[in-house]
C-alpha cells in the first residue's frame, strides 16, 4: 500500500533547501516514488494530512556509543571492569544488548534516523543492526565498528576498545573485527580530556603510526574505512599520514594538516557536545579537576578550529555527538546541530544540510538516504515548526518515518538535570 504525506512543507536536505510548501510525498515499499504538490483529487494509499508541518530527513548521528546513556554519574565509573562485567556470561551479555537496543531506539524517536556507532561492546552493535534489519526490534539504520582498536594504556583499551601490542596484532585484531561483518573500523590514535595526564595535552598520540597505518591498509583491503579518536594535531597528522579515512573531533589544524585532509579525501567529523560540560560546567557537577576543565577548553577550541577551518578549505565535516560521555544523551542529535550553528558560524540551514544529506554522503549512503527526493529510503523527521528558523524545532519531533514505518508523536524519558544544565548553553 502506498502512503501519502499530504500538505506537508518540505525541506528536502540539500544544501540550498528552501521550504516547499502543500506538498504530498508518496511512499511505496518503504521508498519515495513521487514527490509533487498536494491536489484537490483523492489519492489511493493511506492519506496523512500534516497541515503545514515540516518534513524533512530523518537526521543522521556520525559518532555514538550505544553501551552508555549519557546521564550524570554521581561518581567516576571504572570502565574496563563495567565493559568486563557485561560481557562476562550470556545472561550479562543479553541485557547489555537490551540496553543498547534501547539506547538505538531513544536515537530513532529523537528524530536520528541513522547513527553510527565508533566503539561498542563486542560484537553487540552488529548484532543489534540486524535485529533490526531483520524488524525484530525498532531502530534506526545502523552502520558499526564493533570493538575499536587502541593501545595499552590508550583510550577506551578494556571497555569498548582492544588493546595492540604490535604492528601483527594490529592487523590480528582489525581482522577479528572484520570477521564480525562491521560496516568501518574505529581506531584510538590518541588520549582523551578524561584520560589526559598533563594540564595543557590532551590529545596525547598514544598509537605509533606504524600501527596505524597496519590497521588502515587491513581494513582497506576488506574494504572498509577507518575513523579515528584525535584530539590533538600531532595525533590529526599521524592518522592522516597513514590512512585514515575520518578524523573523529579533530584539533586546530596547520597547513600541512590542511593538505593531508585534501591528499586523502578525509573528512571532519564534528563533535561539540562532548566538550561544552568539561569546558564550561561547574567542576562539582562534573566531578572534573581544574586540569580537566582546562584540557576540555583545549579541546573545544580544537573541534571548533579544526570545523572552522575545513570549511574553509572545501574539506567535507559532518555532525556526531559523541554520546556516552557526561552530559551527552541519545536524544539530543538537536543540541549538536544547534553547537555547529553557534560556535563554528554556519547558518541553521547548513547545520541541517550536514546533518541530513551531507552526513549521509560522508557515511557512503548518499544514494540511499539524506534526503527527500524520488528513490531514496522514507526516512523522514517531521515538526511542527520550521528549524530553519529555530533549530529546538527539532527537539520535540512531531513524527519520525524510518523505512516508512510510522512512529506517531514520539516519546522519550529525558534526564531532568541534563535538560537544566544543557539549556544554560
Amino acid at each position: 500500500m502506498k502512503t501519502n504525506f499530504m500538505h506537508c512543507t518540505i525541506l528536502n536536505g540539500t544544501e540550498k533547501m528552501e521550504p516547499q510548501q502543500d506538498m504530498t510525498v508518496t511512499v511505496k515499499n518503504n521508498v519515495i516514488v513521487k514527490i509533487s504538490p498536494t491536489t484537490g483529487t483523492s489519492e489511493t494509499g493511506r492519506c496523512i494530512d500534516l497541515r503545514g508541518l515540516y518534513l524533512m530527513p530523518g537526521l543522521i548521528n556520525l559518532h555514538v556509543h550505544l553501551p552508555g546513556g549519557g546521564e550524570p554519574k554521581k561518581k567516576e565509573q571504572d570502565n574496563t571492569k563495567m565493559a568486563k562485567l557485561v560481557m562476562s556470561t550470556p545472561l550479562t551479555r543479553w541485557i547489555g544488548m537490551k540496553l543498547c537496543e534501547n539506547y538505538a531506539k531513544t536515537e530513532l524517536m529523537s528524530g536520528v534516523t541513522t547513527i553510527r556507532t565508533v566503539g561498542g561492546l563486542g560484537s553487540l552493535d552488529a548484532k543489534i543492526r540486524d535485529r533490526i534489519l531483520e524488524g525484530k526490534v525498532d531502530g534506526p539504520r545502523m552502520l558499526v565498528s564493533n570493538m575499536a582498536v587502541s593501545v595499552p594504556g590508550g583510550h577506551m583499551a578494556g571497555s569498548v576498545a582492544y588493546a595492540a601490542e604490535s604492528e601483527e596484532q594490529c592487523r590480528t585484531l582489525v581482522r577479528h573485527i572484520i570477521s564480525e561483518k562491521p560496516d568501518l573500523i574505529k581506531l584510538m590514535v590518541t588520549g582523551g580530556v578524561l584520560d589526559a595526564k598533563v594540564k595543557g595535552e590532551p590529545g596525547v598520540l598514544k598509537m605509533p603510526p606504524a600501527y596505524i597505518k597496519a590497521c588502515c591498509e587491513e581494513a582497506h583491503k576488506a574494504g572498509l574505512k577507518v575513523a579515528a579518536h584525535a584530539e590533538s594535531p600531532e595525533g590529526v597528522r599521524a592518522a592522516l599520514e597513514n590512512g585514515v579515512d575520518t578524523i573523529e573531533h579533530g584539533a586546530a589544524p596547520d597547513e600541512d594538516i590542511i593538505a593531508l585532509f585534501k591528499k586523502r579525501h578525509a573528512c571532519d567529523i564534528c563533535t561539540i557536545s562532548p566538550a561544552i560540560p568539561l569546558a564550561k560546567f561547574d567542576r562539582g557537577l562534573m566531578h572534573s579537576t581544574e586540569m580537566m576543565q582546562y584540557n576540555g577548553n583545549i579541546v573545544l577550541e580544537g573541534i571548533i578550529s579544526a570545523a572552522k577551518t575545513a570549511l574553509e578549505n572545501d574539506i567535507p565535516v559532518g555532525l556526531g555527538t559523541d554520546t556516552a560521555c557526561p552530559f551527552v544523551t541519545h536524544y539530543d542529535m538537536w543540541r549538536e546541530l544547534q553547537y555547529f550553528h553557534k560556535y563554528v558560524g554556519v547558518s541553521k540551514k547548513f547545520a541541517l544540510y550536514t546533518a541530513t544529506k551531507r552526513n549521509a554522503e560522508i557515511a557512503g549512503i548518499g544514494d540511499v538516504t539524506g534526503s527527500v527526493e524520488v528513490g531514496k529510503s522514507a526516512d523522514f523527521l517531521i515538526t511542527e515548526k520550521n528549524p530553519l528558523e529555530d533549530l529546538a524545532a527539532l527537539r520535540t519531533p512531531y513524527m519520525v518515518v524510518m523505512r516508512g514505518k510510522l512512529y506517531e508523536k514520539p516519546e522519550i524519558k529525558k534526564h531532568p538535570i541534563c535538560e537544566r544544565e544543557l539549556d544554560k548553553c
